[in-house]
């Protein structure tokens, strides 16, 4: 392999690995929430069936 193939090999890996870690990193920090606000209201109608197309 060249230099530059390598360069370039070296700096995907870096990229890829480094934005897993900082999803990780990120997500221990601010896990997701366990609880919405409130103000959220539920549809009451019923359900409406699959919607079906002549085509």
């Amino acid at each position: 392999m060249t230099p530059i193939a390598i360069a370039f090999l070296i700096l995907s890996i870096l990229i890829v690995w480094g934005g897993m870690l900082t999803s990780i990193l990120f997500l221990r920090h601010r896990p997701e929430l366990a609880e919405y606000p409130p103000g959220a209201v539920d549809d009451e109608r019923e359900a409406a069936g699959i919607i079906e197309h002549d085509t």
